[in-house]
């Protein structure tokens, strides 16, 4: 996926950040738990389950194969079957190690009238690699979670939309070639060579002047045991809507998952959101408290079907849910 990276600087200027965020954060708790109400519907894990399976069953999503195409027509029908209108990114990219690819970006808008907007977004492309195991490491790898799990609570909160039609501008973006960076090992680290969709995407937005309120990323939001604390560049650039989206999980009962422990900074999809399109954005990833990495099936053959959980899903897309209707 991406490297972490912690540097001295970002520590001395976030640290006021950091203690204020996580401080607000309990005292809202205080002041709202006993009168939160919960707007949003409920989120349907068995429904986002099956969109996660059916990404899975093309094989892995890896660009330039029968399995990255199918998929791609898969998800852009699916928005499309639940009302989002959609438009295709098509450029030509050159990844870190010179193999040319046409990138396929899917952005579906909900309410694409309104000027009030939220993005969200997850990469639906798959490892190439398996950089991370100790066997068939040239090999691609499912990407149940890292890809498909986010895909797949979008693709139920797309449904949700259908549904319950709320007032607000929702921007869902499905991004290409995020997963296809320099390998562990490799004696070498290029931070640009990840997340290629979305930086083309930044820079070539689908709409001229594109602008949201803020964004939300996805990224292995399924796995047995997952827990999310606060990610480094998100705190940097998107403080307020870490408060705003950790006091929704805290609100639903999920403080127990959505951590207040501080990680260092990533190199994800949202890092391009903030930088370039000047989005506040932030990123919803799995990651061990204790120790900073990922799970321990990050770029792994593990990555597959058996390791997710119906109720992180369900956790996760609840919290984005009553996010947006908050």
């Amino acid at each position: 996926m991406r490297f972490i990276y912690n540097k001295l600087f970002f520590f001395v200027i976030a640290l006021t950040t950091i203690f204020s965020s996580c401080s607000n954060i309990e005292n809202k708790k205080q002041d709202k738990e006993i009168n939160f109400v919960q707007k949003s519907p409920a989120f349907n894990e068995d429904s986002c389950f099956s969109f996660l399976q059916k990404q899975v069953s093309f094989g892995p999503r890896v660009p330039g194969t029968e399995a990255h195409k199918k998929c791609g027509d898969y998800l852009s029908g699916q928005l499309k079957k639940y009302g989002l209108e959609i438009q295709i990114q098509n450029a030509p990219v050159t990844t870190y190690n010179n193999k040319k690819f046409n990138l396929y970006n899917i952005i579906g808008s909900y309410k694409p009238q309104l000027k009030d907007r939220v993005l969200l977004l997850a990469h639906w492309d798959s490892r190439p690699i398996a950089d991370e195991d100790t066997k068939d490491t040239d090999k691609p790898i499912d990407g149940a979670d890292d890809g498909a799990s986010g895909v797949a609570v979008l693709l139920e909160v797309a449904r949700q939309l259908q549904l319950k039609k709320p007032e607000i501008g929702i921007d869902i973006f499905f991004s290409d070639l995020e997963d296809y960076g320099t390998p562990n090992g490799s004696g070498e680290s290029l931070p640009d060579s990840w997340c290629l969709g979305t930086q083309h995407w930044a820079k070539n937005p689908h709409v001229a002047g594109y602008s949201a309120n803020y964004g939300i990323l996805l990224d292995m939001v399924g796995a047995k045991g997952a827990v999310f604390p606060i990610e480094g560049t998100s705190l940097l650039y998107a403080p307020t809507i870490i408060d705003k989206v950790w006091q929704n999980a805290a609100n639903l009962g999920y403080s127990n998952y959505f951590v207040s422990a501080q990680m260092g900074r990533t190199t994800d999809d949202h890092l391009y959101v903030n930088e370039i399109a000047k989005i506040p954005c932030i990123d919803i990833v799995h990651m061990n408290p204790n120790t900073g990495t990922y799970g321990d099936h990050h770029h792994k053959h593990s990555d597959n079907i058996e390791i997710i959980d119906k109720g992180i899903l369900k956790m996760v897309g609840q919290v984005v849910l009553e996010t947006i209707w908050q």
